[in-house]
């Protein structure tokens, strides 16, 4: 074996080992934070409840003609995610746009579109949620609010990668037979990222459900807002059945999701 194989193979094992020794050590940091009092002793008894309310779902919630029930409470949840996405996916296309590197495009513009999104990628949806809930109050609009701003971060980075993978050719053919800019980005960007841009929509939607459910635990509407009041009243069959509910909202969606991307592209 050459000294030059020999050298690059002993590189590669002591990057190897201290990726590991540094992965160890951060976990055996990160339990040593920890501190454990001891199991309480009605752990056993708490736990046996709630099992008992999650294989028996009060079914009667489905549907209540007075009041909240599930069924109006997942539509919500669904409303809710439907909105947010429709709102993120409008408005993070300038964004796209901004932090999509280009030829001839300035880097500085390219960076400050892309830390941008960053920035409002800092913020989840739950903070997000509460700043809408001091400003608009507590309900579905502030959940609306939170899930369409804080998805621009992501759609938009998700739309900026498209816009930088797409074919060049179409738009150099039309700015050679003399099309001016909006043309250009009307017939020969638009059409090759838009299947990109309503699959990455579509995928969207499918987390916006699952924050939408958990949005409502802190007032922001949708299910999540029985879900905490059955917690809080130790209801564990309401809480079974909501939970079950969920599950198969989320399943439904998954599926349709799925086919729909798959049709688009």
């Amino acid at each position: 074996m050459k000294p030059e194989t020999m050298k690059v193979s002993v590189g590669r094992r002591i990057r190897y080992w201290a990726i590991w020794l540094v992965t160890i050590i951060l976990i055996v940091w990160g339990f040593s934070g920890l501190e454990f009092s001891g199991i309480k002793a009605t752990a056993s008894q708490v736990s046996m409840a709630i099992l008992r309310g999650l294989l028996h779902p009060d079914w009667n919630f489905v549907y209540l003609p007075e009041g909240e029930d599930l069924l109006r409470g997942l539509l919500e949840t669904a409303a809710i995610a439907v909105l947010g996405t429709v709102i993120s996916a409008v408005l993070c296309i300038p964004f796209a746009f901004w932090a999509a590197s280009a030829k001839g495009k300035a880097k500085w513009a390219t960076s400050s579109g892309k830390f941008m999104l960053s920035a409002i990628r800092t913020f989840p949806e739950v903070v997000m949620a509460i700043i809408f809930i001091k400003a608009v109050g507590p309900g579905s609009y502030a959940g609306s609010l939170a899930l369409g701003v804080h998805s621009i971060g992501m759609l938009g980075k998700l739309y900026a990668e498209a816009i930088e993978n797409l074919d060049h050719g179409p738009t150099e053919a039309l700015t050679a037979c003399g099309a001016n800019k909006m043309q250009t980005l009307w017939f020969a960007v638009i059409p090759q990222v838009m299947p990109d841009f309503l699959s990455f929509a579509l995928y969207r939607f499918e987390i916006n459900i699952r924050s939408a459910a958990i949005l409502g635990v802190i007032g922001a509407g949708g299910i999540g807002t029985p879900l905490i009041f059955a917690l809080e009243a130790r209801s564990w069959s309401r809480v079974g059945i909501i939970l079950l509910g969920v599950i198969v909202m989320v399943t439904v969606i998954d599926l349709i999701s799925g086919y729909i991307r798959k049709r688009i592209i």
